[in-house]
């Protein structure tokens, strides 16, 4: 009998794991805010069970013996010989974040169990034996200046990395703060320099830094990368010290953990019931693809109207079928926010503060694709409502306020869009100290005659940040307009609106997919292009009167009391337009990065649904092209980046 390779079961296994975490954290949550249900407890000690039992048939043993003595406590509590009390939640939740990470590295091939795994099963141990828990919670505080004597990092970002206004060496210069660095860096993947993309990254390096630094400290400088690069941090352990001797060292504050955001997920979990309906479906093809085969040989006037009927089937049939598929990928946005509880108790509980987080519409359905990529801009807005905008207890209370502030995350559909917001009860902007920093840092020269609206964009600026010191929730300057930039990549837009002294809510509004979009047709001489019709605000002939030239060869028109830049696309992709006049053409007005422009092409043909084909997968990256798509007619049509068209106009701007 041959023997079953259970490594192809690995993945599978760390996915169910996840899940199962994901459960034990939310109930957690749960029985933390004052619960009583038994079977949130229940839950609590059956995902550490069925991780025991899984790490176990599969090799992964150091992740079984420390879920082993997770079961062992939450059996205490399920059979009513302890109570679930805070002490033991807050141990329990630290210790799913420990399985996450033991986890990943058995899932690398490395060993799982390491100085804070091993000195955290020590805290469950003492605890499930009734032993004082506090000197292990002391040695593990101590273990880091003790026990380790430097760190081999090894850190390559993914391509996209420098988009989200990271830098790297900004990251590297934190390091070096705490101790002698030695950088070297991998440059194998570094393509030819007539294919490099500037914006792409392409490097890797690895890094030794010789201090003594916790884990805490050295993965903190990485926070702002997380699911954005691979990384890896070793420590390099010293010889022990003595426990006793690190027995009445205080315990070091706990680091906030950032949601988990799985942006390489390649699996996706679907309701057996669309399953059946694409089944049904795939049937009906075939029956309508019979039917009409026997046109094979042509079709008589007799059998013209069952032709016609077979092709009208034909058309329905596929719609259908595009729905269908187009739904599994469709998953509720609860599997983002489940995120979020535990940010926000973390949080709150660091900056002595009161929140409530209120979740609403959680079963909104969007693709997956984007529910990958919104995680991170997500976080960027907790965090800033809890650190910036809610206030502490006290001064609530002096502004007449509750002490407790309301956080809320809401999702809805809105046309053909998903509108995303996170609002909050704080004390809202304040106009003084934008205006302040804006003018200090050359932004504008005075905001005298500025709408609150216009003066509120302002945070959006490159590394704008109000805040009077750096720490690990703020004032590292990047921030605002980093959730901005991810949120257009999507093809979404940002808003804000703030009472000061009431509150403020960030509006993101969304594309329910990425694999097809909604645009206007437009030809350019012999070419077609598609402009989504999310980031269009009116299509316009402008008369020649309107149109006023600047000094280096651009346009402006004007456009209800604005004068807009118009981008001659013709001009813009190299092709040959047949229309030059612009009067004798049409201006598509966008919006991109909250700016204006024209688009000027020969003419519109019609509205159409894309089905959006990755240029750079199949070509390379073009200025200007998102993606590409086939017509009816079989030839190629490129959608347009209107965000990288208004960066286009904007860099001949300052040319």
């Amino acid at each position: 009998m041959s023997k079953v390779d259970l490594a192809q079961f690995h993945k599978a296994f760390h996915e169910e794991s996840l899940d199962g975490l994901d459960a034990m954290e939310q109930a957690l949550l749960a029985l933390d805010e004052g619960a009583e249900d038994p079977e949130l407890i229940n839950v609590v000690f059956r995902a550490a069970h069925s991780i025991k039992g899984g790490a176990a048939t599969f090799g992964f043993t150091d992740v079984a013996a420390f879920t082993h003595v997770a079961e062992n406590l939450m059996d205490e509590v399920r059979s009513g010989r302890r109570p679930m009390e805070k002490a033991v939640v807050e141990l329990l939740l630290r210790s799913g974040d420990t399985v996450r990470d033991m986890l990943s590295l058995s899932m690398a091939g490395q060993p799982a169990a390491t100085a804070e795994s091993q000195a955290l099963l020590a805290e469950l141990s003492a605890m499930v034996s009734g032993a004082p828990v506090a000197a292990p919670v002391a040695v593990k505080a101590a273990a880091p200046v003790e026990a380790i004597e430097g760190w081999d990092i090894a850190f390559r970002p993914f391509d996209y990395l420098l988009k989200t206004g990271n830098d790297p060496a900004r990251m590297f210069r934190e390091l070096e703060a705490m101790g002698p660095l030695s950088v070297t860096c991998d440059a194998s993947k570094l393509p030819a320099l007539a294919d490099m993309d500037a914006e792409s990254s392409y490097l890797g390096w690895t890094l030794h830094l010789a201090a003594g630094a916790k884990r805490a400290a050295v993965e903190g400088v990485f926070d702002w990368v997380d699911g954005d690069c691979e990384l890896t941090a070793t420590p390099r352990i010293a010889a022990a010290a003595p426990v006793a001797a690190a027995a009445a060292a205080p315990a070091a504050p706990r680091a906030v953990r950032e949601p988990a955001v799985n942006s390489e997920a390649s699996s996706v979990r679907v309701g057996i019931e669309k399953i059946d309906t694409l089944i049904n479906l795939v049937g009906e093809l075939v029956i309508t693809q019979s039917m009409l085969t026997q046109f094979n040989d042509g079709v008589d006037a007799s059998q013209l109207e069952m032709f016609r009927q077979g092709l009208a089937q034909l058309g329905r049939h596929t719609r259908e079928l595009q729905e269908s598929v187009m739904s599994i990928r469709m998953l509720p946005i609860s599997t983002v926010f489940n995120r979020f509880p535990r940010l926000v108790r973390d949080l709150a509980q660091k900056l002595d503060k009161k929140v409530v987080l209120d979740m609403r519409g959680e079963t909104t359905e969007l693709d997956k694709t984007v529910l990958e990529k919104i995680g991170d801009p997500l976080v960027h807005l907790v965090r800033n409502a809890i650190d910036h905008g809610l206030e502490v207890p006290a001064k609530r209370q002096a502004a007449g306020k509750g002490d407790t502030g309301t956080l809320r995350m809401e999702a809805f559909h809105r046309g053909g869009s998903i509108v995303v917001e996170v609002a909050d009860d704080g004390a809202g902007l304040n106009r003084e100290a934008i205006v302040a920093k804006a003018v200090s840092r050359g932004i504008i020269a005075s905001g005298d005659h500025m709408s609150d609206d216009a003066v509120a964009d302002l945070i959006f600026e490159a590394g704008f940040s109000t805040a009077a010191a750096t720490t690990d929730l703020s004032g590292r300057g990047v921030g605002m307009d980093v959730v901005r930039r991810n949120v257009m990549d999507l093809g979404g837009t940002v808003s804000i609106r703030s009472v000061e002294g009431k509150g403020t809510t960030f509006t993101i509004t969304l594309p329910l997919t990425l694999a097809i979009i909604d645009g206007l047709t437009a030809a350019v001489g012999e070419e077609t292009y598609i402009v989504p019709l999310v980031s269009i605000v009116e299509s316009v002939q402008v008369k020649p009167d309107a149109i006023r030239s600047v000094a280096g060869g651009g346009e402006l028109f004007r456009f209800r009391d604005h004068w807009l830049p118009i981008v001659r696309l013709f001009d813009a992709f190299g092709c040959a337009g047949q229309r030059r006049a612009i009067d004798d053409g049409i201006v598509i007005v966008v919006e991109g990065e909250g700016s204006r422009i024209g688009l000027f092409v020969d003419e519109l043909i019609g509205q159409q649904q894309a089905v959006v084909k990755s240029l750079e997968a199949n070509y390379r990256r073009v200025t200007g092209i998102s993606g590409a798509t086939i017509l009816a007619d079989g030839s190629v049509a490129l959608i347009a980046d209107v965000a990288g068209l208004v960066r286009l106009q904007a860099r001949r701007k300052a040319a």
